[in-house]
């Protein structure tokens, strides 16, 4: 007769059926989920254009708009209509109405409102916003007036070029905000403000406002966010091996 102990009862779960301690229990929801690593996998591609980079806890607003592919046609009209307002600027600067005060005639555009700009804010009625702002057109743009002209004529071009064809376009939509702002801070509004917001808006979306342009295949293995990880990384462990390497 055989003892009960000497049975032996098969255990009732099978072991393929048991979750490992290493590989966390996902749902399948959670693993279809935009946004999340299982569900970038599957649509991710090696241009880095894909919205499937968004987070989820975004606003869903904010994530079309600045991310997505479908956007990039509303951003393509915006950097026309901006890109073509600064080209037009910068090339009536060197070969247009203005060139004879801007590229020729010794800066004598750029010196002109500088010199307004800082009698307006010593009479108190518009000009330089601040008094520091004031010195420094007297000390540095009154006296390199010729090198400034020359400077923003080309500036204001290539920004437009840049803009129009979409390469770069959140850095030549930053460099167009920086000129704004210049001009803002030197009393001159005008159409100031309203470009300065289209160039905020389009350096949020330097992601997909460029993708209907150059930037689709010049910056489609670079500004990635894990290529962007990927470089800083390896610089940093250059750095550290050659730090930690016998003198």
């Amino acid at each position: 007769m055989t003892s009960s102990s000497d049975i032996q009862v098969a255990d009732p779960i099978a072991p393929d059926l048991v979750p490992s301690a290493q590989a966390p229990l996902v749902s399948q929801d959670q693993q279809l989920q935009p946004g999340s690593r299982a569900h970038a996998r599957d649509g991710d591609n090696a241009s880095g254009w894909s919205p499937l980079d968004v987070p989820t806890h975004n606003l869903r607003l904010s994530d079309w708009l600045f991310r997505s592919r479908e956007a990039s046609f509303l951003w393509l009209i915006v950097r026309f209509w901006l890109g073509y307002q600064w080209a037009n600027a910068g090339y009536q600067k060197i070969w247009g109405s203005e060139r004879s005060a801007f590229w020729f005639g010794g800066g004598a555009g750029v010196k002109g409102f500088a010199t307004a700009g800082i009698f307006g804010s010593t009479a108190g009625k518009g000009g330089a916003s601040y008094g520091w702002w004031a010195g420094f057109l007297h000390n540095f743009v009154i006296p390199n007036a010729s090198f400034i002209a020359k400077v923003v004529s080309l500036g204001e071009l290539l920004i437009g070029i840049g803009l129009i064809v979409g390469l770069f376009t959140g850095a030549a939509a930053f460099a167009g905000l920086l000129l704004n702002l210049t001009y803002m801070f030197s009393g001159s509004a005008g159409v100031n403000p309203m470009y300065a917001m289209l160039g905020v808006l389009l350096v949020l979306a330097w992601r997909n406002a460029g993708w209907i342009g150059l930037d689709r295949f010049v910056l489609q293995n670079t500004w990635t966010p894990h290529r962007l990880g990927s470089v800083f990384g390896r610089l940093l462990h250059r750095r550290a091996s050659v730090a930690a390497s016998p003198q």
